[in-house]
Parts: structure tokens; sequence; C-alpha cells
């Protein structure tokens, strides 16, 4: 007799998450739901809401509670108490984990990653990295193309090795899932194309990506789903096609855009010239 399949919980579920900060509402009733195994990129222009989803999901932000007691958010189908178990099937990189390392000038990259596995920004005691903490750093490290920092200091680190560093940490847990935010501001050219070229191989090893930018060029060709954001709502939703339309983004970003796409699909966005 065959046994019935238990479907997998989304990845993400938002249901009707309502924010409020200062008096003011940020995001409205939001209902999003993301398959587990689907790449995909939440894109909008700044003020959007993006940087409050994503609060939500570090618990730096809470939706209002609902009257029946149905949670607002739920990852992988649970909800957001157990943060250990959160850590470990979605990895979270976000520029406050920066700002964070910096406040520990001596520590070093190795250090760093290791103490993600605890949760921490401060080194952890060396009787809590046993062989195989070591090997999934190494490995974390590796992934990132940068197992040759481990001995540098995080505060010395250039943009661009600081942020595959901050993945690496992500990483260190082995996830199911990673939720990048705005992952190549402040990056030049060639550090933006490295970073990219890793979450690319990351994404074609099993590896979710969901990618909350306003940066139309971080959306590699393996993400095949967009959600556009608008004043805290969804304004559209679908494959990525039809949402990197020139009429759509316009919407999004609050002004006349104009889409370009590179032989890869990759777009780019300029602001249309006035008449």
């Amino acid at each position: 007799m065959n046994t019935p399949q238990v479907p997998t919980p989304p990845l993400l579920e938002l249901h009707d998450a309502t924010v409020v900060r200062d008096g003011r509402t940020v995001l409205h009733a939001l209902r999003l739901r993301i398959p587990a195994g689907r790449h995909t990129a939440i894109l909008g222009a700044n003020g959007c809401g993006k940087s409050t989803l994503v609060q939500l999901l570090t618990r730096e932000l809470h939706a209002l509670a609902h009257p029946d007691g149905t949670p607002p958010v739920r990852v992988f189908g649970a909800r957001l108490g157990d943060v250990a178990r959160l850590r470990a099937r979605l990895g979270i990189v976000t520029g406050r984990i920066h700002q964070d390392l910096l406040s520990v000038p001596a520590l070093r990259v190795d250090a760093a990653v290791v103490a993600a596995a605890y949760g921490s920004i401060a080194p952890v005691a060396p009787a809590l990295v046993d062989d195989a903490l070591r090997i999934a750093a190494h490995e974390a490290r590796a992934a990132m193309a940068a197992a040759h920092l481990a001995g540098r200091r995080y505060a010395t680190l250039s943009a661009g090795e600081a942020r595959r560093v901050l993945i690496a940490r992500a990483l260190v847990h082995r996830p199911e899932a990673l939720l990048l935010d705005e992952p190549s501001t402040g990056l030049d050219v060639v550090a933006r194309a490295q970073l990219l070229d890793r979450l690319r191989a990351l994404a074609r090893g099993g590896t979710t990506l969901v990618l909350v930018t306003h940066h139309a060029e971080e959306l590699v060709p393996e993400i095949g789903h967009v959600v556009l954001l608008r004043e805290g709502r969804v304004l559209a939703e679908g494959p990525r096609a039809d949402m990197l339309d020139a009429g759509l983004l316009s919407q999004a970003f609050g002004a006349p855009l104009r889409l370009h796409c590179d032989a890869a699909g990759v777009p780019a966005l300029q602001v249309a010239p006035g008449d």
C-alpha cells in the first residue's frame, strides 16, 4: 500500500502580516507564500517594506497578533519562536550582522564563521568547536571562495571579502535556503560579479535563494520567480519573465523605467528620459 505523501510546508508564509512602526503601517496585511525550493526575488524601491520583511524574520520587528491566534509568519511551517531551529534551516544575511562583526575589532574570519553555529558574534570557547564544526566552517568558507581569508581579521576585509564571509557564516549550518538582504550593496563591479557567481553556484548546488533587493541586477538567472512590493503590499508576483516588464517595474518603483536584459537574462533598469 502506498504511503500518502505529506505536503512540504512552504519556505516562507506571511498571512495578513501587518507591521506598525512609529504609528505608521509599513506592511499592510501582507500575504506572501514562497514554496520550498523555489528561488525567489522580492524586488521593490526603498521604503516599500523589504527591510521590514527581513526584520520580521530576524525578530527585530513583530507583526500584529491575529485575534484567532493564527501566526502571521511561518518559516518551513513553524512559528518564529525557535530561533536555533530557524538558523539551521534558513541562513539570513543582512548588513546588521556586518556591523555587529565590525564591533569586535580583533575577530578573525575563521572564528567569525565558527561562532555562527552558536548564533554568536564573539569567538566561542575552543571546547565547543569539534571536528565536525571545523569541517563545516571550512566548507562554508570554501563555498564562498573565502577559505584563504581564515586568518584575517574581519575588520580588515574589503567590502567584497566581508560579504562573502557573511554568507559563509550563514552556510555553516548547511541550511536549505538563504535569505539575502541587498547582498551586493556597496560592492564594485568586479566584487559584485564575483559574489553573484558564488550565489549562482549555491543555487545550482541545491540551496534555495530568497533575494530581497532594489537592485534588479542582482536577479541571477536561477531566480525564476519575482515578487514586486510597493508601499507595504504585493503589487504583483509571478514568473520572472512576466514580472520583468517595464510597465510593472515602473509601478513598483514609482517612476517611468526602461528595462534591458543581457544575454543571460539579467536585467538592468534605467529611468526613462522625460519628454
